[in-house]
């Protein structure tokens, strides 16, 4: 199963990801599309909207804030396979 990965380029040594590419999956990167809009959906209805993708509607769009939340959850997807692991809400980074 080929999904939406993110485009990277590399220089020097250092990997840069990117957007999510167009190739790949077309009905899995609109399933991503549909279910940030859903998040963003229900973001609206609640009054103090903290986090990331609080302050992303505070200063974007709410379509490119729905593609920059996709890409996102793409980004973790994408990880999580390739790194063979099993997704857990309390992961901080090191």
């Amino acid at each position: 199963m080929a999904g939406p990965v993110p485009k990277l380029r590399s220089s020097g040594g250092k990997a840069s990801l990117q957007g999510i590419s167009k190739g790949g999956d077309t009905y899995l990167h609109t399933l991503l599309i549909h279910g940030a809009r859903a998040v963003i959906r229900q973001l609206e209805r609640k009054a103090n909207v903290q986090g990331w993708l609080g302050k992303l509607l505070g200063r974007r769009n709410k379509n490119v804030a729905a593609v920059a939340l996709a890409n996102k959850n793409a980004r973790i997807a994408w990880a999580l396979r390739v790194h063979d692991r099993n997704f857990r809400s309390d992961y901080v980074a090191a």
